[in-house]
């Protein structure tokens, strides 16, 4: 299993093992590149058309060695990732079968990537880094591996009114928070592009914008809510990462805030 960019993939199409996996890449490419329905994350499109992602294939997200895969993969990008460009993400597309497409609601797969970002905590080697606190819902808050702060995005086949989280495979866009703050230091420009994507995302979604949509450090923002979105504007009232933070005992350093 490697890390592979775009231009590999569309220069050496047998580079990938499976049919899946070239049609996953196909899809991706036609969502990430339509001009007349452009999707909503400006800095996506640009680090898309800049070849800056990476891409890893994954086996059917409820195996029991998938995890394991998926850690394995994280490590060696986040040991890597700033090499790679500055709009740089981890495009993680998993295995979709039938069944799972058929019989998943949007709900079971909001429990399969908390356990998934769960279970490959258990296999990181770093720490949690101390700057960040434990609870989720603190408000500075967000995912961590391989001692690098990530925003998570997810995207799967159920979603329906909400497009721009739909794909036809379950998906994750890891982007490392350093990725998110070189963006934001040009203010002004940061800002504009913030308001095209908003607008973007009315004309793409078949629903509101979600209201759990702030940005990271506000107080009023809670990350792990923007990971995954639900299809109307409900929203979860506990981050699942919390109850399987107990389940697996893991001990995670207090923040200084608690």
């Amino acid at each position: 299993m490697q890390l592979l960019d775009g231009k590999q993939i569309e220069s050496v199409p047998c580079i990938l093992e499976k049919k899946w996996q070239y049609d996953a890449f196909k899809c991706f490419k036609e969502k990430l590149s339509d001009i007349n329905n452009p999707f909503p994350c400006i800095p996506a499109t640009i680090g898309f058309k800049l070849n800056h992602f990476r891409y890893v294939f994954l086996g059917d997200p409820r195996l029991k060695e998938t995890p394991a895969e998926l850690a394995g993969m994280l490590k060696k990008y986040g040991q890597k990732s700033k090499s790679f460009g500055h709009y740089t993400s981890l495009i993680a597309i998993f295995h979709t079968p039938e069944d799972l497409i058929r019989k998943y609601t949007i709900e079971d797969y909001r429990l399969l990537f908390w356990s998934l970002l769960s279970e490959i905590r258990t296999l990181d080697e770093i720490e949690w880094p101390s700057h960040i606190p434990r609870d989720p819902e603190h408000h500075v808050w967000e995912y961590c591996f391989g001692g690098e702060q990530y925003f998570m995005y997810c995207a799967t086949p159920s979603h329906k009114k909400r497009r721009s989280r739909y794909f036809p495979y379950f998906i994750f866009a890891i982007t490392p928070r350093w990725v998110l703050e070189q963006f934001n230091l040009k203010i002004e420009s940061a800002n504009k592009i913030r308001k095209n994507i908003r607008n973007r995302i009315v004309n793409y979604d078949k629903v509101e914008i979600h209201p759990d949509l702030h940005l990271y450090g506000s107080e009023e923002n809670f990350e792990w809510k923007q990971y995954f979105l639900s299809d109307d504007l409900s929203s979860s009232s506990k981050c699942p990462f919390s109850f399987f933070h107990i389940s697996n005992n893991e001990k995670v350093p207090k923040h200084k805030d608690e």
